[in-house]
Order: structure tokens, then C-alpha cells, then sequence
């Protein structure tokens, strides 16, 4: 089990990756499903040999409200249908920690329950926010579920010009589920846990 890492390096080179995935072309990326809440791509990781994909939607509420949803905190458990359970294992300054969290298992459990240990960082970015994260190799797995990874994920959410109380969110999401799955079906609840992400979302702000 490795140490914590110190939280100020990893938030900053966190960030910059993640606003380089926000850099990438559109030709770049290949729609893999299109619902009316939001559309999702993808495109092969740099990360590992799986995808990363992409998800945006337009969420009609403000800015703040709509991270204090997704960030570690008191509310994701409570809309989020593949979140099973969440602590909050460290606290450190500036808007980060370390959580573990649970996932129910999918497709009809082909795709077991999973848990996953993350640094999350949120700042400002632009007019909005951001908030990402990374998993680290810390704590004893425990019994019964398969530790997956997370390789650099995050939420840009910005508040449209023209409309203020509607806010563009952008995901970027890298899971390595580990295990032996067949990439077919990774493939395919990928992309409907992030639309699915969307209505849970936008039911629970309303």
C-alpha cells in the first residue's frame, strides 16, 4: 500500500490534465450514445488500454448546486443510483480529499460491485468549476468486491452566456473496472452509466 501523496502536486498536475482533455479536438472523438440529456464519445486512453469518454449536457440550475451534487459530499449518495456507499477518508485545504466509495454491480451483475479510492480536487475554472479525480493504491480492499481505478476523470461545469441559470457540463471518465470482463461490456455500461449520470442528476435538482 503506498503513502498519501502530497495533495498540492498531484491537485495542479490533476488539473492540467484534465484541461488538456478539454483541449481535444472534436475530430478527435466518436459518439457512443446520444440520449436527450446528454451525448457521450469516446476515444482511445492514453492512460491505459481501454477509452476515454467523454459526456455533456446542459443542466438547467446554477453552477454551484450542480457540483455540490457531484463532488464528495452529503448529496451523491443520495441520487447517484451506481453509488452503494461513500466515506470520506482524508480531508486536506483547498476543496480536496481522499474518499472510498462502492458501486452496485451491473448488467445484470456481469460487471460485479467495485470500490475505488479517490483523490478529489474541485477549483474554479473560467466562470464555472471543475472537480476531478484520480484513484490511488491506499487501504485494504475490502472482502467481496473488486478495487477498480480511476485514471484522470472530472467535471467542467460552466454557466451558459446566455442563460446563467443553465450550466454546459462537460465529464471526462477513464474506469479501469479491472477484472475479467469482456471489453464489450465494459464498453456498453460506460456509456449508459454516464447518461443514465445526467437524469439521475437533473432529477435530483429539480
Amino acid at each position: 500500500m503506498e503513502p498519501l501523496p502530497s495533495p498540492a502536486p498531484l491537485a495542479a498536475r490533476l488539473r492540467n490534465t484534465l484541461v488538456r482533455y478539454h483541449g481535444i479536438a472534436g475530430a478527435e472523438w466518436r459518439v457512443a450514445r446520444k440520449t436527450k440529456d446528454a451525448t457521450v464519445w469516446r476515444k482511445p486512453s492514453e492512460e491505459f488500454s481501454g477509452y476515454l469518454y467523454k459526456a455533456q449536457g446542459v443542466v438547467e440550475d446554477v453552477t454551484n448546486r450542480i457540483v455540490d451534487h457531484i463532488r464528495p459530499g452529503p448529496y451523491r449518495l443520495d441520487w447517484d443510483s451506481l453509488m452503494t456507499s461513500m466515506d470520506i477518508l482524508e480531508t486536506f485545504e483547498e476543496n480536496c480529499c481522499v474518499m472510498r466509495y462502492t458501486t452496485a454491480g451491473q448488467l445484470w451483475n456481469i460487471i460485479a460491485p467495485r470500490e475505488f479510492v479517490d483523490f478529489s480536487y474541485t477549483t474554479s475554472y473560467e466562470d464555472g468549476l471543475l472537480t476531478c479525480g484520480i484513484s490511488l493504491d491506499y487501504g485494504e480492499v475490502r472482502p467481496n468486491f473488486v478495487r477498480g481505478f480511476n485514471h484522470p476523470c472530472g467535471w467542467f461545469c460552466v454557466p451558459l452566456k446566455d442563460c446563467p441559470n443553465h450550466s454546459l457540463l462537460t465529464g471526462y471518465i477513464q474506469t479501469e473496472l479491472r477484472g475479467m470482463l469482456p471489453q464489450s461490456a465494459v464498453d456498453t455500461a460506460m456509456s449508459s452509466t454516464l447518461t443514465n449520470f445526467y437524469s439521475d442528476l437533473k432529477k435530483a435538482l429539480k
